[in-house]
Formats: C-alpha cells, structure tokens, sequence
C-alpha cells in the first residue's frame, strides 16, 4: 500500500550504573547505561527539556559515529519539547570495552539487540504519559531500525540520508568503487588488522571486525539486511504504520544516493512515505554531504525543514 508522497515493550530495562571497565569517556558523559536484551551494557544520554516534555525522541547513529556527534540536534529538539535519548552502539564511543581486537559486536546485534534496548528506554520514558515517539535514525540509524523490537510502536519516523546501500544504487564509477569497497578493501584491512581503522573508514571510529565485515556482507545482497534470512525473524518494516519521512542530501552520492533513499522507502510499504531532497545551496552552504546535516553550520534551518512536515502529521510532535 505504501502511499509515497513527494516533497512540494520489548525487554532490555534501563539502568544507571558505573561505566563498564575499558569504557572510553568522550562529550557528553553518559548519564545513563542501557542494557541490552542480551545483557549488553550501552552508552546513553537524555537530553530533556526545560519546560514541558511533549514527545520522546531516540536518534540512532550512522555507522562509525559517536553518539555525541548528534547533540546540536539533540538540544535544539530538547527547545521544542522533546525528551531525546542518543546512545553508542556496542563497540562505539562510550560502550566500547577493551581493545577494539577482542569486541565480536556485529551489526546485527547493533540493530536486533542495542536499537531494541533504545526502543525500550524511550517506551519507559514515556509510559502513562501519551507522549508521541519520534525516532531519528542518519544513515544506518535509520536502514536498521526496522529489525528493532517495537519499532511498530513509533508515532514518526524521521530518516536523513538512510539507504539501501547495496551496488545496484550507486550511480556511475561509484558503483565499481563501492564493490572494491566492500569486496577487496574492507575485508582484508579488517581481517589483517583485527578491525577497521578509521583511516580506511574515511574517518569517523573504528569499526569492530565483524560489524565491518557484516556490513560488506550486507553491502553486496540485493538489498542489504533485508536479503539477510538470518535477519527475516526481525523484519518489522511491514509494521510500521506511522508517518515515514526520508530525506536525501543532493550532493550525498558517495553515501546515500537518491535511488538507495527510495529503495529503502519502499521497504515501508504500510507506512505513509515521504520523500525529500535538500541541497546546500538552499541552505546557504557549499557542501553538505553524508554528515553535514546534524552539523551547526546547518543548524535550525535545516532541522526546522525536516520537523516542519512531520509536525503537520503528527501535530503531538509540534513545539506549541
């Protein structure tokens, strides 16, 4: 059914408790440890408001990025009401334990297992209160939430830059790059190091092995987790009924080119889907690229495009 429309409690409790030993510290602090339905220990911050909480808000992180790399966005929604959980997948930032050789994360557990403990503590945060849950996911953030428990229970999806990043969506010599990416150069720079070296990323953190290898598994399948059958038990997309939105960067052809952005809408097929498209030059900006659009320099008048039609949806969501 999935009408698209162009642009004109699962288990896992949340807990406070002493960071986990090998635990790195980086801005904010966690001011909470999420544990996992497998027992995990996570990373996590609650940006509340000032005044009146009128919605819940978790954002999921794109692969290699820390959760504090969203707190610009996470304190402009905190302005507008809303309560946002940011959190590190197991491996990432704060929730990294030990040396990066030894942690067998695997993205499936980042989608299955840590998404599903966020899931959890934003559906505690709101119990009894009827406020909306909004979830935020940039890039894998948002390819993978639908293998997360209760995702069906969201009230808006917003997705930036969130794809199906497999070969066939990659327009012209990206293409070959991209299947030497995931064919050649990840695999045996992570198999001979132990890990993905942020230098073979392209920059953001270090990738545990298996995420990076299950990542180029995923990457070359016809459409990435969701060709997976270790990961049908998960697939949740189909349940989602609430607001969809996908916004794609113009100039984001590395990443998320726009025919990755659709293929992943049309994985929503109950939802009402919205497609946007924003280009840095209505932004007053030269590039945004694949991360731009949680940086400052971006800011409100992007962050108020994205809110704008969601809160038209979902009027729970509007700051009043």
């Amino acid at each position: 059914m999935n009408p698209i429309k162009p642009a004109a409690s699962p288990s896992g409790p949340v807990t406070t408790r002493t960071a986990p030993t090998g635990a790195r510290r980086s801005q904010p602090a966690p001011s909470t440890w999420l544990t996992a339905p497998d027992g995990r220990a996570l990373a996590a911050t609650w940006t509340e408001p000032q005044g009146p909480t009128r919605a819940v808000t978790v954002i999921s992180s794109a692969t290699g990025v820390p959760r504090g790399y969203y707190r610009a966005f996470a304190d402009w929604l905190s302005e507008r009401g809303h309560a946002v959980l940011t959190y590190d997948y197991r491996g990432m930032g704060d929730s990294r334990q030990g040396p990066l050789r030894q942690e067998r994360a695997s993205m499936r557990d980042w989608a299955v297992h840590d998404m599903s403990a966020a899931l959890a503590a934003a559906e505690a945060r709101r119990a009894g209160t009827g406020l909306p849950l909004m979830l935020v996911g940039h890039s894998f953030g948002g390819n993978s939430i639908a293998f997360a428990q209760g995702v069906e229970r969201a009230d808006a999806l917003l997705m930036v830059a969130a794809q199906i990043p497999t070969l066939q969506h990659f327009p012209g010599w990206r293409r070959q790059a991209t299947a030497v990416f995931f064919r050649a150069w990840v695999p045996t720079v992570s198999r001979l190091m132990g890990h993905l070296p942020a230098w073979a990323n392209g920059g953001g953190e270090p990738l545990p092995r298996d995420v990076a290898l299950q990542w180029c598994d995923w990457g070359v399948r016809e459409s990435w987790a969701f060709s997976d059958p270790a990961m049908a038990p998960h697939r949740a997309a189909a349940a989602v009924v609430a607001p969809v939105h996908l916004w794609n960067v113009a100039d984001d052809l590395t990443y998320a080119p726009p025919g990755a952005v659709d293929a992943l809408a049309a994985e929503f097929r109950n939802a009402v889907v919205q497609r946007h498209t924003v280009h840095a030059a209505e932004l007053g900006l030269p590039f945004l690229g694949h991360f731009g659009a949680f940086r400052r320099s971006a800011g409100p008048a992007l962050w108020s495009r994205w809110m704008a039609p969601l809160e038209q949806a979902v009027p729970a969501l509007g700051a009043g």
